[in-house]
């Protein structure tokens, strides 16, 4: 999933940095009963949010559309959630993986 997310944000940066450097930045914390990652970069944002998580939806050439479906799937099966959205402090998106520390 790691992984994935890091070379979507990658891509995106590569693609279209909007003039800056491209940049992707990988952080985490902890709240008191998650696990919380974050990874954002600072490419062209997503124009379709709706159909990020859509099995073989894609808007990259030569995409199989498996990727983000595949993590939300995975991560979901651990009880977890991932998202993935604009950035509102800036240019690019956000993809926020969330775990719990504890099994349910």
């Amino acid at each position: 999933v790691l992984i994935n997310l890091v070379r979507n944000a990658a891509d995106a940066a590569l693609a279209d940095a909007g003039g800056s450097e491209p940049a992707v930045e990988v952080s985490w914390h902890l709240r008191i009963d998650q696990f919380v990652l974050v990874v954002r970069d600072n490419g062209p944002g997503c124009a379709d949010t709706g159909n990020l998580f859509v099995p073989f939806f894609t808007t990259k050439p030569g995409g199989s559309g498996i990727g983000l479906a595949l993590c939300r799937q995975i991560i979901e099966g651990h009880d977890g959630s991932l998202t993935l959205a604009n950035r509102t402090d800036g240019r690019g998106a956000e993809a926020v993986l969330r775990l719990p520390l504890a099994a349910s």
